[in-house]
């Protein structure tokens, strides 16, 4: 099980942006992958994008072009920087590690229990 805080997200008109951030261990930030999947109501589990040891990226489809995962090891922190968000968008995202960077993108459903944070709401309105 590992510590992971994440903070950001909240409402925001179609078109606009937000940036969510993620702290968690020194350990956790250099020798795990994170990243974000999201869930919607009524949705199964989306991966959205990912940040491997190597600081290689990975993104769904979905949001290719439109958001950007970083981290500050410095600041043990990791950033998804969301813009030119969609009424799609919309979801409970979820800040979480795994030493499998795929999974966390393809097959969020694997990301074990305790790995990943209790989550942050996203509302994008028309």
């Amino acid at each position: 099980q590992v510590q992971l805080v994440e903070s950001g997200g909240g409402s925001v008109q179609a078109g606009g942006s937000l940036r969510l951030s993620c702290t968690a261990s020194i350990y956790i930030i250099t020798a795990y992958s994170m990243g974000w999947f999201r869930q919607a109501p009524g949705k199964e589990r989306e991966g959205v994008a990912s940040i491997d040891t190597d600081n290689n990226t990975y993104y769904a489809d979905s949001v290719k072009g439109r958001f950007s995962i970083s981290k500050d090891s410095a600041q043990n922190t990791l950033y998804l920087q969301m813009n030119s968000l969609k009424p799609d968008d919309t979801a409970m995202y979820y800040c979480a590690a795994d030493r499998r960077p795929w999974v966390l993108v393809e097959e969020p459903d694997l990301v074990p229990a305790g790995y990943w944070d209790r989550g942050t709401q996203v509302t994008v309105t028309e």
